[in-house]
């Protein structure tokens, strides 16, 4: 397998969550991660043309291969869901317009690929995400170390279809 370059995203309208990770040979390396922030007191759809214009530049910068993106589910905030609904959208319409494949992964599937349990909870993936990636500490905020943990389930997913092919 040739080596494969995701940007894993953790979606949001307030902090979006990145981390670009190389996988190559079963083995991984980061490459950069962070937060794109918008601040609460502009107009939404300001916030909405600021994480595109980053993510697009993120894209140019580190060039991914693939975006692997988590799929959001709310039961109880109807406003939240559609204004993360709106973010998720313009993180999607940066990936298209640069050539960026999509993948998409639930929580679950996330959680598994990561710890081998589905049900782990925020610290556990943390951690197995920080040992995974060898990194001295749990980055932070917590959306970008959900992203590094988004793009390893990719890299985890990509490469064993892979190899049942």
């Amino acid at each position: 397998m040739i080596m494969m370059r995701v940007l894993g995203i953790d979606p949001g309208y307030a902090t979006v969550g990145y981390g670009i990770i190389d996988y190559d040979k079963a083995k991984f390396s980061v490459v950069n991660y962070g937060a794109v922030t918008t601040a609460a007191d502009i107009p939404f759809e300001n916030r909405l043309a600021e994480i595109y214009n980053d993510l697009c530049e993120i894209i140019k910068s580190c060039r991914p291969g693939f975006m692997a993106v988590e799929r959001v589910f709310f039961t109880t905030n109807q406003k939240t869901a559609i204004d993360v609904s709106q973010a998720r959208g313009v993180i999607l319409l940066a990936a298209v317009n640069n050539s960026v494949e999509i993948a998409e992964y639930t929580p679950l599937q996330v959680k598994q690929s990561v710890t081998g349990y589905g049900k782990a909870v925020k610290a556990q993936v943390q951690e197995m995400t920080k040992r995974i990636l060898r990194l001295s500490a749990i980055p932070k905020p917590d959306d970008t170390a959900d992203a590094l943990a988004i793009a390893i389930c990719h890299a985890h997913t990509y490469s064993s279809r892979r190899k049942l092919k």
